[in-house]
């Protein structure tokens, strides 16, 4: 509901929008803890998608079609082949669902990945589940020649340092030292201010 999502995705999707044509391969690759990802996904991408595109057509700015796909464990089988076959530009996952992509042929569709998100990697970074896609992020920075943004959200993550280390993780330097890399935090949290005052209560008291 505050928007992280939408702002993370229309970043992305720009990038897309200022090629012509947009290259071969997944290079928007959005990672979510969560199953149930077709709800969000309509809010948050094809929605906004849909609106840019109407704008775009009206005043006459044609704008490079982006293809979208999601990838679960619960994807039908015919489908996983087509995205292998056809990668989409913008791939939504999930962790286990990662690993499968990257322990098969598959992998191949991510060797151009430019941009990865991370939503709610709060429920993550903490536990086993947070383990295992930090070594998935390694093996696709491994697969990839370039490094990618990572982009890390979350309404609820603190210590917002601890958060941003865990995302950006560590690679070796020029001069072979081992380091971390640098990652900027973006703190758009906001304190409600509350005002309370003294009120004093009517009773009524009625007879029968």
């Amino acid at each position: 509901g505050s928007g992280k999502t939408l702002a993370a995705l229309l970043a992305c999707l720009d990038g897309l929008w200022r090629q012509n044509p947009i290259g071969p391969g997944v290079q928007v690759l959005y990672i979510s803890p969560l199953k149930a990802l077709n709800n969000d996904i309509y809010r948050n991408l094809q929605v906004p998608l849909f609106g840019v595109a109407a704008v775009a057509d009206a005043m006459q700015f044609p704008l490079p079609k982006i293809d979208i796909a999601v990838r679960t464990g619960d994807t039908p089988t015919a489908e996983r082949q087509r995205l292998v076959r056809k990668p989409p530009h913008v791939l939504i996952t999930t962790p286990e669902s990662l690993h499968l992509l990257l322990t098969s042929k598959a992998r191949e569709t991510l060797r151009n990945v430019t941009h990865c998100i991370v939503d709610e990697i709060h429920a993550l970074c903490p536990n086993k589940r947070g383990v295992f896609l930090a070594l998935l992020l390694e093996r696709l920075h491994a697969l990839n020649q370039r490094e990618f943004v990572r982009i890390g959200l979350s309404a609820t993550q603190r210590p917002l340092e601890e958060v941003a280390r865990y995302l950006g993780g560590f690679s070796y330097d020029a001069k072979g030292q081992w380091r971390q890399r640098p990652v900027t935090i973006v703190d758009a949290g906001l304190r409600k201010n509350l005002d309370l005052q003294d009120r004093k209560s009517t009773r009524l008291n009625s007879s029968h």
